[in-house]
């Protein structure tokens, strides 16, 4: 054999072995991966559809969905606690409304139990009151229900010391009030913007009821829209100092501030 041949030989032989070599390595399992810590869950009813204000709610607009323990709240209605909790939200009126996928809570429901649909949404102690608006005394038309305004009442009131001239006396009779309907909707339609109504009707407690049905009688009632960031509050501080430049009172749930117009 000759010298050539024992060279190819020994680089076959070489090859072959680091081939072998690494087809074994491939063929090796890659370490097992480290075990994922599974963190607590639990079912939660939440809303399968939107659900709008006044809206009943039906079986096939719930569902119940997986949730972090540690982020469901203890208003949420969980599957463990109430097994049967889709059952007992049927047929309940939404007095908020619901968006898809948000947890249903007891807070924002009420059953109806034959009642109609405003007596349903009230809250215990407050009245539904209407009084009629106009696109000028109404915003507009940019008031939608739910949200929240002021109520002004307009007055001709005649001045004995300035002869035949009467002066215009405007009050802020009601602050923050939620608006329940513009005429009949109780809620938007189509996503519109504005609606241009003749009647609003307004949730109130029983004294206010009664000072707006009397001011209704004395003059020209108006809305004023507040903020959406006004929602929480009860009751705003107002400015004396500019109510008595202004010539604007101000009477805060019936009761009548010193403001008045500076001489």
């Amino acid at each position: 054999m000759n010298r050539a041949r024992i060279v190819v030989l020994t680089v076959a032989i070489c090859a072959g072995g680091i081939a072998a070599y690494l087809a074994s390595s491939s063929d090796s399992a890659p370490p097992p991966a480290a075990p994922v810590a599974q963190l607590p869950t639990t079912d939660v009813l939440v809303a399968k559809n939107d659900i709008g204000l006044g809206q009943t709610v039906k079986p096939e607009d719930v569902q119940w969905q997986t949730w972090p323990t540690a982020t469901a709240s203890a208003a949420f209605i969980r599957r463990s606690e109430r097994p049967d909790g889709a059952t007992q939200v049927t047929g309940s009126i939404a007095r908020a409304p619901f968006i898809q996928g948000e947890p249903i809570r007891d807070q924002k429901l009420v059953k109806a139990d034959g009642s109609g649909f405003m007596a349903a949404i009230l809250p215990s102690g407050m009245r539904a009151i209407s009084t009629e608006i106009s696109p000028e005394t109404g915003a507009g038309g940019f008031i939608l229900p739910n949200d929240r305004v002021d109520v002004l009442l307009t007055r001709r009131l005649k001045d004995q010391n300035a002869g035949a001239n009467d002066i215009i006396k405007s009050e802020v009779i009601l602050v923050n009030v939620r608006v329940l309907a513009i005429d009949q909707a109780p809620k938007e339609k189509d996503g519109q913007n504005t609606v241009v109504g003749k009647t609003v009707t307004l949730e109130l407690n029983a004294a206010q009821t009664q000072l707006l049905s009397s001011s209704r009688q004395a003059g020209t009632i108006s809305l004023a829209l507040r903020s959406i960031a006004d929602t929480k509050m009860s009751e705003i501080t107002l400015d004396d100092t500019a109510l008595k430049r202004d010539g604007i009172s101000i009477i805060r749930y019936g009761v009548q501030s010193q403001a008045s117009k500076a001489q």
